[in-house]
C-alpha cells in the first residue's frame, strides 16, 4: 500500500526566491524537511511570450499603476497542472477573511494552489475563468501577495499531523472555539513582583480549565465583539445572556 501524497501548496508569483523563507525554519521547516508537507513556487514570467517577458499592462479605463495581464497569468495557471480537487485561491486585500475554520479546511484537503497578486492587481477575467476563491489575511493593503501566502501556509501546516509535537497544542488557542486564547504563564514563580495567579499552581484541574475559559471569554468581549457576539448564549460562565423568563403577555 502506498503512502499517501503529502499536503501540498503550489505558488505562483513574480518573486520565486521568497519561497520557503520562514517556512523553512522551525516547526514548518523540519516537517518540509522530512516529507510531511511540499511547496512549489512558480514564475508566473515563465509564462510570458515576448522577448521583454511582460507580465502587466496598464489598466481598462484609465488610472495609475498596472495590472497583471488575463493571458499571461491564465498560461501560468494552466501549465502548474494541478488536480481539480485542490482550490485555487488568490491573496486579496477584498477576499473573504482568512479564519481558523478555513484553515483547518484547507489543511484537510491535498493543498492549494496561490496566486500572488502584484501591482494594481489582477484582471477580473482570470480571476473568473480560472475559478479563483479571493482569501484576505486582514485589512490592510501589502505590498503583494508573497507575505500573505506565507501565513496562510503556515497556519495550515502547523495543523498537519505530526507537525506540531502535542496535539493539544492546535486545540487550545486563540480561535479554536471562537475565543482569543487565554494568558500563559511559566517560571519564575514571581517576576517582577507579580506571581504566577494561584489558581494555576492549585493542582485543581477543574478550577483551572474554569479560569483559563472566564480569561478568553473577557479577553474576547473586550478585544474582539465580533467574535463575541458569534459565541452562542449557552456558553459557560458567560455573563447577560441568560434567557429572560416569559411575562405573561408572551402568551
Amino acid at each position: 500500500m502506498t503512502n499517501p501524497s503529502p499536503w501540498r501548496a503550489t505558488v505562483l508569483t513574480l518573486f520565486p526566491e521568497m519561497f520557503p523563507g520562514p517556512l523553512g525554519a522551525s516547526l514548518a521547516g523540519r516537517a518540509l524537511a522530512s516529507g510531511l508537507w511540499e511547496i512549489e513556487a512558480r514564475d508566473i514570467r515563465a509564462s510570458a511570450t515576448d522577448r521583454h517577458r511582460s507580465v502587466d499592462d496598464t489598466p481598462a479605463g484609465g488610472g495609475p499603476g498596472m495590472v497583471l495581464r488575463a493571458d499571461v497569468l491564465a498560461a501560468a495557471i494552466d501549465a502548474a497542472e494541478i488536480s481539480p480537487d485542490r482550490p485555487k485561491l488568490l491573496m486579496s486585500p477584498r477576499g473573504r477573511p482568512l479564519t481558523q475554520a478555513r484553515v483547518a479546511e484547507l489543511a484537510r484537503g491535498p493543498g492549494p494552489l496561490i496566486v500572488c497578486g502584484r501591482f494594481e492587481g489582477i484582471d477580473q477575467r482570470v480571476i473568473d475563468g480560472r475559478g479563483l476563491d479571493e482569501v484576505s489575511i486582514g485589512d490592510y493593503v501589502l505590498s503583494g501577495g508573497e507575505i500573505a501566502a506565507l501565513a496562510l501556509i503556515d497556519a495550515c501546516v502547523r495543523l498537519l499531523p505530526g507537525v506540531m509535537g502535542k496535539e493539544a497544542s492546535g486545540t487550545e488557542e486563540s480561535f479554536s472555539d471562537g475565543l482569543l486564547e487565554y494568558p500563559q504563564y511559566t517560571r519564575p514563580q514571581l517576576f517582577e513582583g507579580v506571581p504566577i495567579p494561584e489558581i494555576l499552581t492549585s493542582g485543581d484541574h477543574a478550577k483551572v480549565a474554569a479560569w483559563r475559559r472566564a480569561q478568553s471569554e473577557a479577553l474576547t468581549e473586550a478585544r474582539r465583539p465580533d467574535l463575541w457576539a458569534k459565541i452562542p448564549p449557552k456558553a459557560p460562565n458567560r455573563p447577560g445572556r441568560q434567557k429572560t423568563p416569559k411575562n405573561k403577555t408572551d402568551g
